[in-house]
């Protein structure tokens, strides 16, 4: 069924293939969305399906960024806010956020096949309230798990968000956005009129 993860051969596999599936959810929850309705915030919270692309984009490539041990651009400050992460700025668009979040999985994917050893150390940026100083450590294979949690947790925000919107569930918008030969779902259509 195209909306399960197909067999895997190994862990690197699992991990890589269940990583693909919760970011094909996340980008789903965009199908057929206008600018507007990707900054929508229809819920009790702020976050809209745009801003929550916005942020995994940027939550995926700063965990590659540790991976690789390199810093693009300044740290955020402990007192502040990441608010600005998880809306879209009046100049950005769903598709651009939509082209960030594909370069930084494509990244991600490409540093992870250059990586022999998945238990290979990621040193734990220290002085950050959000990271545990107790920790010197994770590995590669934490980070991508953790990349799954984040991605399915922020997944299920959307879902939320775009149900909200205009009724749409996932399995018909992943119908219609991957056109499914035979969904056994009802495609999603954009409301006429």
């Amino acid at each position: 069924m195209p909306a399960h993860v197909p067999p895997v051969a190994d862990e690197r596999d699992g991990l890589l293939a269940y990583l693909a599936q919760q970011r094909r959810h996340l980008r789903a929850t965009a199908h057929g969305l206008t600018d507007d309705q990707a900054r929508a915030t229809p819920t009790a919270s702020e976050l809209s399906i745009g801003g929550l692309i916005k942020h995994a984009a940027r939550c995926e490539a700063g965990w590659t960024d540790l991976v690789l041990q390199r810093r693009r651009g300044p740290q955020r400050a402990a007192d502040e806010s990441d608010a600005d992460e998880f809306r879209l700025a009046p100049g950005e668009t769903l598709a651009g956020v939509l082209d960030q979040y594909e370069a930084a999985i494509r990244e991600t994917d490409e540093v992870v096949a250059g990586i022999a050893d998945l238990g290979r150390p990621v040193p734990v940026p220290q002085g950050l309230p959000w990271f545990p100083a107790d920790v010197p450590a994770w590995s590669v294979r934490w980070v991508l798990l953790h990349l799954i949690e984040e991605t399915a947790r922020h997944g299920g925000h959307a879902d939320i968000i775009r149900e909200t919107i205009d009724g749409a569930t996932l399995f018909p918008l992943l119908a219609a956005a991957e056109q499914w030969p035979d969904p056994w779902f009802r495609p999603w259509q954009a409301p006429t009129g």
